[in-house]
């Protein structure tokens, strides 16, 4: 037979520029096919048990409908139940028809209940009591309004009473003042002002006018009415003395934004009852404040927001447990950005990490520092890289507790800024000048992180986004980020865990359930998938599984006391002949990727008779008084689920 003669080099090329194009069309005919394959295998893929052993595992949390609500906090109660709040859940029409809500969500049994929420808790702070209690106090009083909204100038005016004799003065919602050159202003509120009160000055008694702030709105439309100088203000109505002694005072009054007002209301949410039960009022009125539980067990809430809007210089307050009340803190005074990350070290001193969500001067109280509440000094902590993306970064007491190191992660710029770090730093709070040391970077620039915890010593990092809310970065119209990492301080290392399958930036929250999983909440995005469009409240829920999940046996921990106390030993029972450590594991109760409550606290464990011999610390920064999950860990790292134990 003749052979057949080889085709010319033009020929090949050509056939096979033909065999291409028909493999083309046949690849986008089936595109849909291949896609779908594709999404097959990946399924295939992380749902193997070698995949989840390295890895872990996410499932979906099938959430009812009704259920389904804008997670802005959220919290883990002692009886095993994720408190969900939404309170107006940053919709001015849920806050405008007085639609508050707050779910609650049992893992034992994958139930949700609605739990009446008295007020907008929206934005508030909170951190849990000895008794299990979360303190819940602030929120919202009045939304933004933006500046392109604003018709009508607007300002706070101060109305003050020059009278001692005749009392306080109450003027109505409604109530007009007139300025020196005939604009009217109208209150929107009611408002009471005291009666002016004698105080001495070096010997000398002098009279000082009672004063009461309240908002007021140009009857005016436009640019007219605006006042950039301070001047006085007559109130409309009234006669004799009272025109000397009742007027209005105010230096600006604008079209400028008019930021959210904050709430002084006060709860404690009852894990048992589950309902939110009214304490006295805070001092201030704040949103966006910090609440961070003192050694004593009593409160300190720090920044925040006042009723119209304005950073609160340095006027922080006290929560009295005991009586209920909140009392001013003088003594205390000390400027810091809204939501600032406040964590209790073992000689009772705060640690600012430098964590905070943004609002306030964009150089003051922002520098990281040890602030001891005995004589209120600060001892700066230097050395931080990208000092200034601390803004939506989130920081952590790393365990065990007694390492006393904290670990900050990820920030961006001050405000709406696009720019953000990868940045992670460690601050060894043990050391005699101690100073922010250089971590791993994170895999990406990443705001918004949400950072927990691990039974293991471990921290899993989730979540967050590059972009601002989630918008823009390197030229994408969105920058949520869907890879997790899991920290480990033995290596000073992260190693990767399975990605997540819903982005999560602003307003998400993750929380470490006693089983040992990790529940994903919230994220409220600036924009849509497009980068065009306003964005939506993201209200799926998810659950990870970590790899110590995937290792087989879990050690089983019985028996044992449910009211532990510092200083003492307890006994439990378990299973397990492996059990290599024991954690004490403060749940969370987190906003804003700020959680000053979590910590891991390493408990001394010796065989016993009968069972494992726990010893708890002494040191009441070491382990503040509460409710805590008791974890035993097996040689190869795997938790039991947790027993619930309060340490008095």
């Amino acid at each position: 037979m003749t052979p057949r003669p080889r085709p010319t080099l033009a020929r090949r090329l050509a056939s096979g520029l033909v065999a291409l194009a028909v493999l083309t069309v046949v690849a986008v005919v089936n595109r849909p096919m291949v896609a779908f394959g594709a999404d097959a295998y990946h399924t295939f893929s992380i749902n193997r048990q070698s995949y989840k052993e390295q890895y872990g595992h996410w499932a979906r949390l099938p959430v009812p409908a009704g259920f389904q609500v804008n997670a802005i906090h959220a919290a883990l109660l002692n009886t095993g139940k994720v408190l969900i709040i939404a309170g107006s859940g940053n919709n001015r029409e849920n806050f405008e028809a007085g639609t508050f809500r707050t779910i609650l969500y049992d893992p034992a049994g994958d139930v949700f209940t609605e739990v009446p929420t008295p007020t907008d808790v929206f934005c508030a702070g909170h951190t849990f009591l000895p008794n299990g209690n979360l303190l819940i106090a602030g929120g919202t009083k009045t939304y933004e309004v933006l500046e392109g909204d604003i018709t009508n100038a607007a300002g706070v005016m101060k109305i003050k009473n020059e009278s001692a004799t005749a009392g306080p003065r109450t003027f109505p919602k409604g109530t007009r003042l007139e300025s020196p050159t005939g604009f009217v202003y109208e209150t929107r509120d009611d408002v009471t002002v005291p009666a002016a009160y004698q105080m001495n000055h070096g010997g000398i008694p002098m009279q000082h006018a009672g004063e009461a702030e309240v908002w007021v709105d140009a009857m005016l439309p436009g640019n007219s009415p605006i006042v950039d100088k301070p001047a006085q203000y007559k109130i409309q109505g009234l006669t004799g003395v009272d025109t000397n002694n009742l007027y209005g005072v105010s230096d600006k009054i604008t079209r400028e934004k008019q930021e959210y007002g904050g709430d002084n209301t006060s709860y404690e949410f009852d894990p048992v009852a589950e309902k939110y039960i009214r304490t006295g009022d805070m001092v201030k009125s704040r949103w966006y404040p910090t609440l961070a539980e003192m050694p004593d067990g009593d409160v300190l809430a720090v920044s925040g927001l006042d009723e119209f809007g304005r950073i609160l210089p340095g006027d922080n307050e006290k929560y009295l447990r005991a009586e209920k009340k909140w009392v001013a803190a003088p003594e205390l005074k000390r400027y810091f950005p809204t939501y600032p990350a406040l964590h209790l070290m073992s000689d009772d001193r705060l640690f600012f990490s430098g964590s905070n969500s943004g609002y306030g001067s964009d150089t003051e109280g922002r520098t990281p520092g040890l602030w001891n509440l005995k004589d209120n000094t600060f001892e700066v902590v230097p050395g931080l890289a990208d000092p200034r993306m601390t803004e939506t970064s989130s920081s952590v007491l790393l365990a065990p507790a007694q390492d006393q190191k904290v670990m900050i992660f990820g920030g961006g710029e001050v405000g709406e800024s696009p720019v953000s770090t990868a940045r992670t730093a460690i601050a060894d709070l043990d050391t005699a000048n101690p100073i922010y040391e250089p971590g791993p970077d994170l895999p990406e620039p990443a705001r918004y992180l949400s950072t927990v915890l691990l039974p293991d010593d471990t921290v899993f990092t989730t979540g967050g986004s590059s972009g601002y809310r989630g918008g823009p970065y390197g030229g994408k119209p969105r920058s949520d980020l869907f890879n997790s990492q899991i920290y480990v301080p033995s290596s000073n290392s992260f190693a990767t865990a399975a990605e997540s399958t819903v982005g999560r930036n602003y307003h998400s929250e993750a929380i470490l359930l006693p089983d040992g999983r990790v529940i994903t909440l919230g994220s409220d995005p600036l924009y849509d998938v497009t980068g065009k469009n306003p964005g939506s409240f993201e209200k799926r829920i998810e659950v990870y599984s970590p790899p110590y999940l995937f290792q087989g046996k879990r050690p089983v921990l019985t028996g044992g006391p449910t009211t532990v106390k510092r200083g003492t030993t307890v006994t439990f029972s378990t299973d397990s002949t492996n059990v290599q450590r024991a954690r004490l594991v403060r749940p969370s109760a987190v906003t804003h990727v700020v959680d000053v409550d979590q910590r891991s606290v390493a408990v001394d464990i010796k065989p016993s008779e009968d069972g494992l011999a726990i010893s708890i610390p002494e040191k009441k920064g070491l382990v503040p008084s509460g409710w805590y999950m008791l974890f035993v860990v097996d040689d190869k790292g795997v938790p039991s689920v947790a027993r619930w134990v309060q340490v008095a």
